[in-house]
């Protein structure tokens, strides 16, 4: 059975006041002389935010409520624009479609996967973006502009980008692109616990997310 899923956006008004915790796992371990070995278990990163801080009204208060008992808790994820991380470029920059290189023809591949690359080093790799923004993609290969919609096919729910006859990258040009994206998300627990008078009385509660990774 396929994950559930609900093509719609956590209220931005409430996201953009949401509190970040990026995740990201290593494993340290201690030897003798005191020296370290440290390796990294995960090569990504996963997000967890707290939309409690985001709440500035009770109208607020029972928007989320309502987008809860939508998505069923935990049971379906839900598109949700991260405050700190939302976009291909710098965060105070604006889009543009030489931003992020998704990849490099060969003549044959039709298909590319939207990326945005995090790190730098050792430490670099390449974010997956399963969720653009409809409306806010541009592409280019070899730096030239490809139109959306007739020379490329974007699909918002995977981030693929499916070239069409006549515009399939050559050998060796470089694909790019720009976007702004959401990030797949979902409730972190079966529960809320909300008293609304101690939300008048200033008292913030939390309401934990977490990323879906995949």
């Amino acid at each position: 059975m396929p994950l559930c899923f609900v093509d719609e956006p956590f209220p931005l008004g409430i996201s953009f006041g949401a509190s970040v915790r990026v995740e990201k796992r290593a494993q340290v371990s201690s030897l003798l002389n005191g020296m370290e070995i440290r390796n990294a278990i995960w090569k990504g990163s996963r997000r967890h935010y707290d939309v409690g801080t985001g709440l500035r009204s009770s109208a607020d208060l029972h928007s989320v409520l309502g987008f809860f008992e939508k998505v069923g808790g935990r049971l379906c994820g839900f598109r949700f624009r991260d405050p700190m991380e939302h976009k291909s470029c710098a965060f105070d920059g604006v889009p543009s479609a030489t931003d992020a290189v998704i990849g490099v023809g060969d003549v044959t591949t039709t298909t590319f996967q939207l990326v945005k690359p995090v790190g730098v080093g050792a430490s670099l790799w390449q974010r997956k973006i399963s969720k653009p923004v409809v409306g806010t993609v541009s592409v280019a290969v070899a730096g030239m502009t490809k139109t959306i919609g007739s020379h490329v096919l974007l699909d918002p729910m995977t981030g693929h980008l499916e070239f069409q006859e006549g515009h399939i990258p050559l050998s060796e040009e470089v694909v790019s692109a720009g976007f702004f994206y959401d990030t797949p998300t979902r409730f972190e627990a079966d529960h809320l616990d909300i008293n609304l008078l101690h939300f008048e009385a200033g008292q913030v509660p939390s309401i934990p997310l977490v990323e879906i990774i995949g």
